[in-house]
């Protein structure tokens, strides 16, 4: 039996019996490649930054299995985020012209990631668990931890992919879909109809088919569908980015979860019988023999309807999300491996693949970060909206450019006329690159004048599909630390810069800025 005790997000700690408090100019909330990228351009600019991070390591999806990056147009990816792809290019001897790379191994983007924060003398605390932030003046004085420890400086960027930080501060923020009313969007809120990912054969949902008074299979809901563009406090599905191998000294067989039960894998099986395998069909390839598995299909690795409590959740609510996480999609693939009710050229084909013995060694080859598509949404003075998307309104005041499709995973998986229906999902393209309002990554000046919030920033949920990509945190992480630096400087909130500077030093530090 596999060892998963270090498998967790969140333990309690005690506190230290010297609680450390640590000063900088900027203190960083989350190490992820928002975080990282900030803590560079923070470095280049002379300024002294820290780094507190929830979980143990450095480079959040970016390393933890999402290796096969979501770019959209490459051309609209510059700055420290453009740079972190050609450093990984130089490492495979990419031969792209400009030597970027954009398929990557775990533990070689957490090496990367580690080497930069060294090199810019970046400390960096983990397993600091945010507890109060104290306000003063509107401004972020002191973040107090779990464990004692405190941290002050001038400016804050929260980093997180949740958004703690700006919700302890009291800054306004969205959790769910909004209605298609609300921003006046086409996209929004609930939306049927999307053929991706969705049932391609009738599924009976009953436990006994044909038969509704027995009882739903696991993982299917009886709630009321509701309308076409409707609002409500769903969340597009999350899952594990997991890192697979085909190499057979590599290669660590799928082993049993604890807690594991066949039966909530009962759906995944009548789907197949009923003549669909496409479970494992978004298998993305890697360098020397991995893949980057991400959900494809009616049922896979997104563990629908699982994770609404995720963003406003407490950590200990979000341990037992995680683990529960963890025995969906880590059961599901050995159910797919071993259970006789499965077709044999299914196990066959699913028990080539393994957990990597090379990567993730603590855990036993499997990643460390839940994919948290999506969290929190700060509102702001300017909100990203599908209008932005489609270049319908164009900001002026670009801190970076996003291109990717506006893409929701599903969010619900229901009972409609007696067959199963997957709900929520959208993949429509943008306009192409459209730039990213400053004004949307800052809260509103009376609320918070010294944080800058690069990844949960102020979007609609549809818009927000389009501008989550990690690439684009990088893009964004950076200019909140160019942001933040320019502030100090002028002794202003970070919502009184003059943009005309911002702009001219993020285009000279090679930030991409207009379509």
């Amino acid at each position: 039996m596999a060892d998963f005790s270090k498998l967790i997000y969140y333990a309690p700690q005690a506190a230290a019996g010297t609680p450390e408090h640590i000063e900088a100019d900027i203190c960083i909330y989350g190490a992820t490649p928002a975080g990282i990228a900030a803590a560079v351009q923070a470095s280049r600019m002379g300024l002294r930054c820290v780094i507190a991070e929830f979980g143990n390591h450095p480079g959040g999806m970016t390393a933890s299995g999402l290796g096969r990056t979501d770019v959209g147009n490459k051309d609209a990816i510059g700055g420290i985020s453009r740079e972190f792809y050609r450093t990984i290019g130089r490492h495979y001897g990419s031969d792209e012209p400009d030597g970027s790379a954009w398929a990557f191994e775990p533990h070689i983007a957490e090496a990367i990631f580690a080497e930069w924060l060294e090199r810019a003398e970046t400390p960096v605390y983990y397993r600091q668990h945010l507890d109060t932030v104290e306000m003063k003046n509107g401004k972020i004085v002191r973040m107090q931890m779990e464990n004692g420890n405190s941290f002050t400086a001038s400016v804050f960027i929260d980093a997180t992919y949740e958004g703690d930080l700006m919700a302890r501060a009291g800054v306004s923020f969205h959790v769910g879909r909004e209605a298609n009313s609300v921003y006046r969007e086409t996209l929004n809120g609930i939306h049927f109809g999307h053929p991706k990912h969705n049932f391609y054969a009738w599924t009976d949902p009953y436990r006994i088919p044909g038969k509704p008074g027995s009882g739903l299979l696991p993982g299917i809901s009886d709630e009321s569908p509701g309308y076409q563009g409707q609002g409500d406090r769903s969340v597009q599905a999350y899952n594990f980015r997991i890192c697979l191998t085909n190499v057979p000294n590599n290669r660590i067989a799928f082993p049993e979860p604890p807690n594991y039960n066949p039966d909530r894998f009962a759906l995944l099986a009548r789907y197949i019988h009923d003549g669909v395998w496409d479970t494992l069909k978004l298998n993305k390839i890697m360098p020397r023999g991995k893949s980057d598995l991400n959900n494809r299909g009616a049922v896979s690795t997104d563990h629908i309807g699982a994770n609404y409590n995720w963003p406003e959740g407490t950590y200990a609510a979000r341990e037992a999300i995680f683990q529960d996480h963890v025995n969906y999609n880590l059961g599901m693939l050995y159910f797919l491996a071993n259970d006789e009710s499965v077709p044999s050229h299914v196990r066959a084909e699913t028990r080539q693949w393994g957990l990597p013995a090379d990567e993730f060694k603590e855990t036993g080859g499997w990643p460390h970060q839940l994919y948290i598509r999506e969290g929190r949404r700060m509102i702001a003075e300017v909100v990203m909206t599908e209008h932005h998307c489609r270049k319908y309104s164009v900001v002026e005041d670009s801190v970076g450019l996003a291109t990717y499709t506006m893409d929701s995973h599903n969010c619900r998986r229901l009972v409609l006329d007696g067959r199963c229906v997957n709900e929520g999902n959208v993949e429509i393209n943008p306009i192409g690159p459209y730039p990213i309002s400053y004004r949307s990554i800052v809260p509103k000046a009376e609320e918070c004048t010294n944080l800058i919030v690069p990844v949960c920033l102020s979007s609609s949920h549809i818009a927000y599909g389009s501008i989550r990509m990690e690439p684009v945190f990088m893009i964004l992480g950076q200019s909140a630390a160019t942001a933040a630096a320019l502030a100090m400087e002028a002794g202003c909130a970070v919502q009184e810069i003059d943009y005309a500077r911002l702009r001219e030093r993020l285009v000279l530090d090679g930030q991409v800025l207009d379509a």
